[in-house]
């Protein structure tokens, strides 16, 4: 393991700073208790469940350590305070409050915390930790308690991935040896790649002052003045684009090489294979949106978006995967979008994937990969091998945090390198803030002109503010941003922010003892996905395809459910050999995102049922691969033994399988869901009626307003987005191009 990593991921913390969550002693005590609740210490175990040997003293250990220890209830409470919505922390808090009074303790946990003596009953701290646990039981288990259950959820994935993120000056985790995990490259670091393609175009405002922007700003070939009576700096370019990602990349390029000065702004980092350190709780705080921590509103679905230089590219899972034939045909017909059915379509997704270096085969599987196509096999059903942006021996399974091996192909190490080659100018650390939108006095039908955009530095040593100026402006921050930035600007269209698809996910698990020797590696070894197989509807549709994910310790307990104590530790001994498989819909339901944070999402009934169908032949693959024990995530730890099961017995198990709503709604059993696609939040229309932007992809209402992201696409893709967006960005850009070049 590299025990030198960027300082922006290195994780370690002074044990001397000071904690700034602001909770009161009486929450923390409460707090300290549930987590002593969640995950307590045990007394030493005589026998390791599916293991050969008797268990080590590294896992003794595990089994005796406590969620309660300092300081991880404080690092915990920190986490809930700075990245939580505002009324989850507050519930939370309320619900430490209650339980740190005997009143409170009363109202919530009824006869489990009376005594015999005087007081009678007492509050949640002096519970002896059985009855605590069975406090939590109940919590999960009645309807009348659903508040509480959803405050219980969010303490319980907080707690148990601090526990399991939180990493010493050294980059390492306790309990990690016991799990079997290894965090980061064992390679020799000097077979990594130290170049910085990006560093000549690039401006990192963390190495930035307010003397010194000003000169690194005009040094970068940028018509900068200065407004001090506003504080304000005024930059002209051609093109300003908001976001480096798989839209904003390809447009930089685009445009760069059409001879458009382009100036990139980006709010997250850059980062190169030098800079990480494959660890998970560092890499999700510094390379995700809030930290990998953001949900819907209602908690039911967790979201995962990229958040760096090279956005959702930089830290994907790799798949490359071409817009499906029935999917074009709809967009085409159905929503009588023409670009979609075009040869200049299909020529844009190959020049992606050649720029990109999509490769169609692999060298060596990973572990989890090994058991999705040994399962098809043994079932008799198709499994495909997915393209990749990396090469065939790419064997990389940290690449979620990412790539350390500087292999994977991403927008930051392509089309971004184009565009800086062409004089394109990245800005990091730079939010924006509203487009500039002025009266379109040109007799255009739009009756708004943007003019370009307001931003700030969001490095405190900098408060200068920018406005930039250009003759288009494009906004390629993603479908659960581009939404609010233009609603923050005044754009009034219907679209805006609504029809926002985030492909769903349930997971289903299998466990493979070592014994097990078919499959070789760990859960999180290996290229994260190179197999897939399509749950098919006897047509040219898929119900939902069938993947395999990354799970570092701590993504893999906070989506585990929650039965006892004891059952978390036996789950998380068994990590390393439990594989999962992820059921991805093309969802028809839809959700709204006009307030950057707050997105809510509604499931239809035809999403569950074809999740449900998804997740049933993700567990009946498991079995065919030989899993001992299988199961789900949902609340009750639904889960079955596989030894010798009889056809009749497995059915009638996946007979009790189904696609239940989130912790809020007002059932006993229910699953926590995922999306890492979000799209057509912004979406492309034959008018204003339709669609937020038009076939060009330029605002209805804002003349050289244009959008180049996923959030112009017309419905969900399907199936891995990335290529879809990338060429979408092409064609768009490349219309932009014309434009600018004809005036």
């Amino acid at each position: 393991m590299r025990e030198e990593c960027h300082p922006l991921l290195r994780g370690g913390r002074n044990r001397e700073s000071k904690y700034n969550h602001g909770l009161s002693s009486a929450e923390m005590e409460s707090l300290s208790s549930l987590c002593e609740t969640i995950l307590p210490s045990l007394s030493p175990i005589s026998k390791f469940d599916g293991k050969q040997n008797q268990p080590t003293k590294a896992v003794q250990a595990f089994y005796r350590a406590s969620a309660s220890q300092t300081p991880m209830p404080d690092e915990m409470a920190e986490l809930l305070t700075k990245r939580g919505l505002p009324e989850a922390v507050f519930m939370v808090r309320l619900v430490l409050w209650l339980l740190s009074t005997r009143l409170g303790t009363f109202l919530l946990c009824g006869s489990l915390c009376f005594e015999e003596k005087w007081p009678y009953f007492k509050n949640f701290s002096s519970i002896p930790l059985d009855r605590r646990e069975r406090v939590l039981q109940k919590w999960f288990k009645h309807r009348f308690f659903t508040p509480i259950r959803t405050a219980f959820v969010y303490v319980k994935i907080l707690v148990l991935y601090v526990f399991f993120s939180r990493v010493d000056e050294k980059g390492d985790n306790p309990a990690w040896e016991a799990i079997e995990y290894n965090a980061g490259t064992d390679e020799n670091p000097d077979q990594v790649p130290k170049e910085r393609p990006l560093q000549k175009g690039l401006i990192d405002t963390n190495q930035e002052t307010d003397s010194t922007l000003l000169h690194s700003l005009e040094e970068k070939g940028l018509s900068v003045t200065q407004d001090l009576r506003k504080n304000l700096y005024k930059i002209k370019c051609d093109v300003v684009i908001v976001g480096s990602g798989c839209g904003g990349g390809v447009a930089a390029a685009v445009l760069a090489a059409s001879g458009q000065k382009v100036f990139v702004l980006e709010k997250g980092n850059y980062f190169t294979a030098t800079d990480y350190s494959g660890l998970e709780g560092p890499s999700m705080d510094q390379l995700y949106e809030s930290g990998g921590k953001l949900a819907t509103t209602d908690s039911e679905i967790l979201i995962m978006a990229g958040s760096a230089v090279g956005g959702g590219s930089a830290v994907n899972w790799s798949a490359s995967i071409k817009t499906p034939n029935s999917v074009l045909q709809e967009w085409t017909r159905t929503q009588k979008i023409p670009l979609f059915g075009s040869s200049e379509y299909f020529s844009a997704m190959d020049a992606v994937c050649t720029r990109i270096g999509v490769t169609e085969s692999c060298g060596e599987e990973g572990f989890q990969n090994q058991v999705l196509r040994k399962g098809c096999e043994s079932l008799g059903i198709p499994v495909k091998t997915v393209p990749r942006n990396s090469s065939e021996r790419h064997y990389c399974g940290s690449c979620g945090y990412g790539c350390l091996k500087g292999e994977k192909k991403g927008t930051d190490r392509t089309w971004l390198v184009d565009a800086v080659d062409h004089g394109a100018v990245i800005l990091t650390g730079c939010k924006a803030e509203r487009f500039m939108l002025e009266k379109n006095e040109g007799g255009s039908k739009r009756k708004k002109k943007c003019v370009g955009v307001t931003a700030r530095i969001v490095n405190n040593n900098i408060r200068t503010r920018l406005q930039i100026e250009a003759k288009v402006t494009i906004s390629a921050c993603g479908a659960l941003l581009t939404p609010p930035l233009m609603i923050s600007s005044g754009l009034k269209n219907q679209n805006i922010g609504r029809n926002l698809h985030l492909h769903p996910v349930l997971m289903a698990w299998g466990y493979f003892p070592e014994s097990n020797s078919e499959f070789k590696g760990k859960v999180y070894e290996g290229g994260i996905i190179t197999a897939v197989h399509e749950v098919s509807t006897g047509d040219s549709n898929a119900r939902a395809i069938i993947e395999t994910p990354a799970l570092g310790p701590s993504s893999f307990v906070a989506l585990c459910p929650w039965v006892s104590g004891h059952d978390m530790k036996d789950r998380m001994a068994k990590y390393a050999r439990t594989a999962h498989l992820i059921a991805i819909i093309r969802d028809s339901g839809s959700g709204k995102v006009t307030t950057e944070g707050r997105i809510s999402y509604n499931l239809d009934a035809m999403d569950k049922e074809n999740l449900k169908a998804g997740l049933r032949q993700a567990l009946r693959i498991l079995v065919a691969a030989g899993a001992v024990e299988v199961g789900t995530h949902r609340s009750d730890g639904q889960r079955i033994k596989c030894r010798g099961i009889k056809k009749e017995d497995l059915e009638g198990f996946l007979d009790t399988v189904y696609a239940t709503a989130g912790p809020l709604s007002p059932v006993e059993d229910w699953m926590l869901y995922t999306s890492a696609h979000q799209m057509g939040s912004c979406r492309m229309g034959i008018n204003k009626t339709e669609g937020a932007v038009d076939e060009n992809g330029e605002s209805w209402e804002a003349e050289g307003l244009f959008v180049c992201d996923a959030s112009v696409l017309p419905s969900a893709v399907g199936v891995n987005p990335m290529i879809t967006i990338q060429s979408t960005a092409y064609c768009l850009s490349k219309k932009i191009a014309e434009s600018l070049c004809r005036d």
